[in-house]
């Protein structure tokens, strides 16, 4: 259950809603004497206590009127938080500005007719003054909220940037480990001397392959995204690689639609999950393991493979789902998904397209 605020938590709320905001602060020296004065009229100016109490009150008043107005430019904000966005977050931040502003507005300027503080003069022709000096506040109010709003998107998603080629280069560092290590390679050599000596044409194809792995593994990890095109052709490379080795014992289908070919990955995803699948279990011709890549529709793409238990299993390093996670969370509004049984392991991907990606 929620615990319920206390007036302390809201009133530390509103404080951190206002003052924490440089807009509040911009506007206050110069719009609470402006309106002060379109409200009292000339009183405002004949005596001290006419001008420091009219300006106290007027900027309590303002400090009331700001703080719905800085919720639903939030609210608005969270609601369309794209960059592309900005023309219709700034209408509607607009329009909400201006219809909290009329109720606001109205509603003091109908205490101080019938009150008259500070020997008030407002009257109806003042009013519309008011109204006119309110609707341009507002215009100027939506214009720094957009520009604050964007320009903290901005440096936002330059450190997301950097988190991301900093993952990338963490994500790289993990493949080159578990890949180009001495048993990788010494597996790798075993089998091209063994085809050299036996079936010199497959020897060659699997050179061929070899230098496409390697080529993807240096290179293309440094980039954000990849299409599933590309590393669809990266993962045929890398099953050839483990096919001639393993043989019959391993076995790899893929089945993704044309529709989903052009949409995007973090690249090395697919590599890192058939890893995993080859790294914790068994492969045996008698029982082999079988790896599908499939498509689900929806923007969706699901990894599976069966559960072959290895005699001696072996020590996860948790760096390959964990690297994963960490570039959906930076990348995309969807993230992965993991279902374990005892007889399949799943992983369902998000496809990254531009209505999903974190902008």
């Amino acid at each position: 259950m929620t615990p319920h605020l206390t007036y302390n938590d809201i009133g530390r709320q509103i404080w951190l809603s206002l003052f924490g905001r440089w807009i509040f602060t911009l506007l206050v020296p110069w719009f609470v004497p402006t309106i002060s004065y379109l409200l009292i009229g000339q009183p405002y100016l004949e005596n001290w206590y006419n001008f420091l109490g009219g300006t106290l009150m007027i900027f309590m008043m303002t400090i009331l009127a700001f703080v719905p107005h800085d919720w639903a430019a939030r609210y608005i904000a969270r609601k369309h938080p794209s960059l592309d966005s900005s023309l219709k977050r700034s209408a509607l931040t607009a329009a909400a500005f201006w219809l909290l502003t009329f109720v606001f507005v109205t509603t003091y300027m109908l205490f101080i007719m019938r009150f008259r503080p500070f020997e008030a003069e407002l009257d109806g022709r003042m009013m519309i003054q008011v109204y006119l000096f309110e609707f341009m506040a507002v215009l100027l109010l939506t214009g720094l909220y957009e520009i604050n709003y964007s320009l903290d998107k901005w440096k936002t998603l330059q450190v997301n940037k950097e988190a991301i080629k900093r993952a990338g280069m963490q994500g790289q560092l993990q493949s080159l480990k578990s890949q180009v290590n001495p048993h990788f390679l010494f597996n790798s050599l075993n089998t091209l001397s063994a085809l050299i000596a036996e079936e010199p044409r497959r020897a060659e194809q699997f050179v061929d392959e070899m230098a496409k792995v390697y080529r993807y593994l240096l290179q293309t990890n440094q980039n954000e995204l990849t299409t599933l095109a590309t590393e669809i052709r990266f993962i045929r490379s890398y099953y050839h690689l483990l096919r001639t080795r393993y043989d019959t014992g391993f076995d790899l289908l893929i089945d993704v639609s044309e529709a989903d070919l052009d949409k995007k990955i973090p690249p090395l995803t697919l590599q890192l999950l058939l890893e995993n699948a080859v790294k914790h279990n068994s492969i045996l011709e008698t029982n082999p393991l079988r790896v599908t890549i499939r498509s689900l529709g929806d923007d969706m793409l699901e990894i599976s493979n069966n559960r072959l238990t290895k005699s001696t299993p072996v020590k996860s390093t948790r760096l390959g789902l964990p690297n994963i996670m960490a570039k959906y969370g930076l990348l995309s509004e969807r993230m992965p998904a993991i279902d374990q049984g005892e007889n399949h392991f799943r992983v369902t991907l998000p496809l990254i397209t531009p209505k999903t990606v974190n902008a």
